[in-house]
């Protein structure tokens, strides 16, 4: 089952791309790397051009990721939700009432058993899995977690994409262009 119909969840670094990306068929995006002055800017451009965005909270300069930052893009930002590696930024966003996504990052077993009590704690509306080529990983956080699956990180070619959403991610974020460009013109 697709995210919001989408197999695809373009995540854009550069403001080269997000222009690029108001023109395709997707509805949701992920605002990876930016500056606090963009985001504003951002997101009127993506509303005006009805796209949904999902910021990451952790990778905006000159905003701390804390909860006092998720308020912050909770409430005057207004995303549709935030990706996040801090508890405390999952917590907030889920109180705001837009979407908690919360990125692991599966390094090892003892990371991956850390995430699993995290996870417990946080209840998160999404998870996102880095790297996202590991089919039986994704397959693993989605049966003992319960969580639909974001796939991220190091997705370069169709086939991971495919590979992923086999293993039942709910959908694959990458800043892959030429992904996105496939997956628009791919039902």
């Amino acid at each position: 089952m697709a995210f919001h119909g989408q197999r695809i969840l373009p995540a854009v670094r550069k403001m080269r791309d997000l222009e690029k990306l108001m023109r395709m068929p997707f509805d949701y995006v992920v605002l990876l790397d930016s500056h606090i002055s963009q985001i504003k800017p951002i997101l009127d451009l993506a509303n005006a051009h009805g796209k949904r965005v999902l910021v990451h909270a952790d990778l905006i300069e000159g905003l701390k990721n804390d909860e006092y930052a998720a308020e912050f893009l909770c409430q005057v930002m207004k995303p549709a939700g935030l990706i996040s590696t801090r508890a405390s930024v999952i917590a907030k966003t889920k109180l705001n009432g837009l979407l908690a996504i919360q990125r692991l990052f599966l390094l090892d077993s003892h990371a991956l058993e850390k995430s699993y009590a995290l996870l417990e704690r946080t209840k998160p509306d999404f998870v996102e899995v880095l790297p996202g080529v590991m089919p039986h990983m994704i397959e693993e956080v989605l049966e003992r977690t319960g969580i639909p699956v974001f796939a991220g990180g190091l997705i370069r070619a169709v086939s991971d994409v495919e590979r992923a959403i086999e293993a039942g991610a709910s959908a694959v974020t990458t800043s892959r262009v030429e992904l996105w460009r496939h997956f628009a013109e791919t039902p």
